[in-house]
């Protein structure tokens, strides 16, 4: 089985390859970067003209007009007066220009049959939208002013009966900001309209707005929806300031910003249980979904879904009926999200003119919801789902199923079926319980509230598969080697000298220890499952369950990378002998030749292995150090890129590189010195080039040609190449004895 090929550097020492490499085995709006080459149309744009009539600012007098249809809407004509004395600060923003901003309502860059194509009005320009998204001016409010940065207007593209079109054009007062509005909320009908659409400009660019900028929005839209006077015209601003507000910088959370959230997310309850005072029963936004029903008559349950593959504005895409069990299934459109509320039977007796209403919100995401005890370090969307009741006695049960989504590289592993406190302000489970559906995850509760599913993830891990034979017998024909090696070595050292036997003996009983611990230890012996539901319904402390250490997998990365690394320092040492007996032939190597060897050689890995252990690893998260589908150094970060920080690099690729380009250059050497005629000796014959040319190559392949070719192996993606080039690797390593006993 394929494997990855970092691993071979783990193996340089293993026998043989296969043919398909080494055995063991690990291994909805988009827009587009290319420029938009729509025409502006020139026809005579509907608008709405806004003046205002507070000392130069009031709220505006709007007039519209649409040519081409041969109806005209009535002109409406407001004196409301917006103070802007105010001393607050002003917005905060990162951007000042007037230049062309890119719109993240776009999702094509041509004009198509569900598209308004790009239009200027009355020195206003409009990109292209999509129909019944609200789009913003490339015109900026100028630097100095109260609201410098954001857009000067904002229109809605409507499906009109002969054309695509941009209407309903609202425009914002730049000398106004946020804490101006906050003050005006609560006025009239009109005046909340043009509080409504301004703030709704001012949320168009939410991943600049300030903790101030975002807690006045949530405290502005709160008193907008619980407002006397109110119209389907602000609840919609309010519904898409929401949806904007859900994609704000959460690090700018502040206190009082979570305090107007919480308000925020109670208002929302209320208002979607009262949604037929203003004539409307769904109001759908990208992050942000309402919906509300009458019941007239008894039904056993009332059905929530939400539908994939539709757009984020369509109101199909979300669905709410009484007395059908299947509605989400008939139709016909795939389903991430199921919520159904039963009530009780008894109560289908006293029913009479009770007119139940049920207010369901959908949220995309749980921004608005800071949990403690709860962290996310994946960045999971966690969607929350809000069910009410105008009276609560009437209910039997919720339950729901959601399918939560899968990060890349990772698989569910638990969840928890859980309501938000506003008492503790967390999530809680008390009163939910969970069941396993092989469709998702499936919930009950016996309230109703804000309802979320925390689902912890953990990786996906592909491991190695056990060592074939061709690898095993590989590995022991080189410890049979090594063994046989030791012995000659013992045997003979009276004639090869102390320092020679104790270098070769100690390459010899690195090797070996680490080819034993390669057959026995490489595969990690505990692996995880890839699911683990438990039947409590307990909270995860994180969307990523880590694996605490288990087994001895740590213990055997930590002696492999000792071995190795020892491997090379006894090799540089043996190198460092020849080269003195070489150079000094007649004094041979330094008297404390063989104390600095054997501090050197056992002590050196010692330090780099401990520094590597020392900053890497964890009981709880032993993957800072090794690798979880095999026994080896970890070398990838989370999404698979190699991280130059983890021990693969420092604690094992730069020694073994420095080490190999110190045998490298003695080999130069050694090779330079054995080929040319040495005139100091004094026989009347000559080495023959045959003996020296075996005698270099000996010496290449002790000190590391195997090595050296183990890496042409690795970055090679030439499959004969391949082959060849593992060949001589393996026959270089499974004849040590042979070229020991030819060398110096």
């Amino acid at each position: 089985m394929m494997m990855d090929r970092s691993m071979l550097l783990l193996i340089f020492l293993s026998a043989f390859v296969n043919e398909n490499g080494l055995i063991l085995g690990s291994t909805l709006f988009a827009t587009t970067s290319a420029p938009m080459n729509t025409k502006p149309e020139t026809r005579e744009p509907t608008t709405t003209h806004i003046t205002t009539t507070n000392n130069p600012t009031t709220t505006p007098t709007i007039t519209t007009t649409t040519p081409v249809i041969t109806t005209t809407t009535p002109v409406i004509t407001t004196t409301t007066t917006l103070s802007a004395t105010t001393t607050r600060s002003p917005i905060t923003t990162t951007s000042t220009t007037s230049t062309t901003i890119p719109n993240p309502l776009l999702t094509t860059t041509q004009p198509t049959g569900n598209t308004c194509p790009e239009e200027t009005l009355n020195g206003l320009t409009f990109p292209l939208t999509v129909i019944d998204q609200i789009s913003y001016s490339t015109q900026l409010c100028p630097p100095g002013t109260a609201s410098a940065g954001f857009p000067k207007a904002s229109a809605q593209c409507l499906n009109l009966p002969l054309f695509h079109g941009f209407g309903g054009v609202k425009l914002l007062d730049c000398g106004l900001n946020l804490e101006v509005f906050e003050s005006k909320v609560n006025g009239t009908l009109e005046e909340n309209m043009y509080v409504a659409s301004s703030v709704q400009i001012l949320m168009s660019k939410p991943e600049q707005l300030t903790s101030q900028n975002i807690t006045s929005a949530a405290t502005i839209v709160s008193n907008l929806l619980s407002a006397s006077m109110l119209n389907e015209s602000v609840a919609e601003s309010v519904v898409g300031t929401i949806s904007q507000l859900m994609r704000t910088d959460k690090d700018q959370y502040s206190e009082d910003t979570y305090d107007a959230l919480e308000n925020l997310t109670k208002t929302l309850e209320d208002f979607a249980l009262n949604m037929n005072n203003i004539n409307s029963s769904v109001l759908v936004q990208p992050n942000l979904a309402v919906q509300s029903i009458k019941l007239p008559n008894w039904t056993s349950q009332v059905q929530f879904h939400s539908a994939t593959g539709l757009s984020e504005y369509s109101p199909e895409r979300i669905g709410l009926g009484a007395d059908a069990a299947n509605m989400a299934s008939s139709s016909g459109r795939p389903v991430d999200l199921v919520l159904n509320i039963k009530l009780q039977n008894h109560s289908q007796k006293d029913w009479g003119n009770i007119n139940l209403g049920i207010g369901v919100v959908l949220y995309e995401n749980d921004q608005f919801f800071n949990s403690k005890q709860f962290n996310s370090e994946l960045n999971t969307k966690r969607r929350v789902v809000s069910a009410s009741l105008t009276d609560r006695s009437l209910l039997e049960n919720v339950e729901f199923t959601i399918r939560p989504e899968n990060t890349s590289g990772s698989a569910s592993y638990d969840f928890a079926c859980v309501f938000w406190d506003y008492t503790h302000r967390d999530w809680r489970t008390e009163g939910c319980v969970k069941i396993r559906d092989p469709n998702g995850v499936h919930c009950e509760c016996n309230h109703t509230t804000n309802f979320a599913v925390l689902v912890s993830f953990r990786a996906d891990y592909t491991y190695s598969e056990a060592l074939n034979w061709i690898s095993i017998v590989g590995c022991s024909l080189s410890i049979v080697g090594l063994v046989l090696t030791a012995v000659y070595q013992i045997k003979t050292r009276k004639q090869r000298g102390a320092n020679s036997t104790v270098l070769l003996v100690n390459i010899c009983l690195c090797m070996t220890t680490y080819y034993l611990l390669f057959i026995f230890g490489i595969n990690n012996p505990v692996q995880s499952s890839k699911a683990s539901v438990s039947e409590q319904n307990v909270i995860p402390s994180s969307d990523l369950q880590e694996k605490v250490d288990q087994g001895p997998c740590t213990a055997i990365t930590a002696l492999l990378q000792y071995f190795l690394l020892a491997t090379f320092a006894w090799n540089i040492l043996y190198a460092a002998h020849v080269f003195f007996l070489i150079r000094n032939a007649l004094s041979g190597p330094p008297r404390a030749f063989r104390t600095i060897a054997m501090t050197v050689g056992w002590g050196l890995p010692a330090v780099i292995v401990g520094i590597s252990l020392s900053t890497t690893y964890s009981f709880r998260n032993p993957l800072g150090y090794r690798q979880e589908e095999f026994c080896w150094l970890a070398s990838l970060d989370k999404a698979g890129r190699f991280d130059p920080k983890r021990p693969m690099l420092w604690g094992f690729l730069l020694p073994l590189a420095v080490m190999l380009c110190f045998n490298t250059s003695l080999l130069v050497y050694f090779s330079q010195t054995i080929c040319c005629a040495n005139p100091n000796l004094k026989s009347s014959r000559g080495t023959p080039m045959k003996k020296k040319i075996l005698s270099s190559f000996s010496l290449a392949v002790v000190l590391g040609l195997s090595w050296i070719v183990g890496y042409f192996v690795l970055i090679t993606h030439d499959k004969t190449l391949y082959i060849i080039l593992s060949v001589v690797f393996c026959l270089c390593n499974t004849t040590q004895l042979f070229w020991r006993r030819l060398g110096v």
